[in-house]
């Protein structure tokens, strides 16, 4: 072979062998993550490369009628629905070990997944996330003036179908280049998952390993029952971050921290 082909091949075959060589690593055990009220897979757009780079398997599914899935947004959607979601996703990649992530109201979608698939689950975590509690409704463990004032902005904003996009004045960014992209991907978000009774086998967690993190600058008030449901949890690991309820979006590798060090 000429000098020239040679020098030519080398690059090829030096990318080839690192590329031979990622295939071959093992994947680290698998991190499901789920978004919460407005958003979509993509809320994890900065979070999942970083947790990606240290060799996780990193699932951000989008639930249905929400993100890029919001064109089949409907009123018979339900906390069902999202709850089957998560576990096809499981089910489907044969996903065993799992990180199981619940932010926001994605944590009512993690506790019943959990209490479902709990011997595919090696933790869960919430992020700011509301705790599902067997026989209520997402309504109910919110606080109930706020409860009441979002069945009022369904019904006059929603079509009686959907929680409306909040006002971009009402969502406070230190970032305004993120906070653009944030409010540019917000989606209407299907009331029904509200309106469904949870049933569980047993409370929530039971059985696996739980974190909670809390973000408490500023603390959304529509969190706190749930804040002090997890405070009240023995054996629960429970811990306050001065990190806005979007931190996911603002301060990526501060989650994806949270994130791998319980991975």
């Amino acid at each position: 072979m000429l000098r020239r082909e040679i020098l030519t091949v080398l690059p090829l075959a030096t990318t080839l062998g690192k590329v031979s060589m990622a295939m071959g690593a093992p994947m680290r055990s698998p991190i499901v993550l789920i978004h919460g009220l407005h958003g979509g897979g993509w809320v994890w757009h900065h979070v999942a490369p970083l947790l990606t780079a240290q060799g996780f398997e990193v699932v951000t599914p989008t639930l249905t009628g929400t993100g890029d899935r919001a064109h089949l947004l409907s009123r018979e959607i339900t906390l069902e629905t999202h709850i089957q979601d998560i576990i096809a996703t499981i089910e489907m990649r044969d996903l065993q070990n799992v990180l199981l992530v619940g932010h926001s109201y994605g944590g009512l979608v993690a506790t019943c997944v959990a209490d479902r698939l709990g011997s595919r689950m090696r933790r869960l975590l919430y992020l700011d996330a509301l705790i599902a509690q067997d026989g209520r409704t997402g309504f109910d463990i919110l606080p109930p003036a706020m409860a009441q004032t979002r069945r009022e902005r369904v019904r006059v904003n929603g079509a009686d179908i959907a929680f409306p996009v909040p006002p971009s004045a009402a969502i406070t960014f230190p970032d305004p280049v993120r906070k653009e992209w944030f409010v540019a991907h917000l989606r209407p978000h299907p009331v029904g998952t509200y309106e469904t009774p949870v049933r569980l086998s047993k409370p929530a967690g039971s059985g696996l390993p739980v974190t909670y993190i809390a973000y408490e600058n500023p603390a959304l008030a529509s969190i706190e029952p749930s804040r002090a449901y997890a405070r009240a949890q023995k054996g629960w690991h429970y811990r306050s971050e001065a990190l806005p309820h979007d931190a996911e979006v603002v301060y990526p590798e501060r989650v994806a921290s949270f994130i791998a060090e319980l991975a």
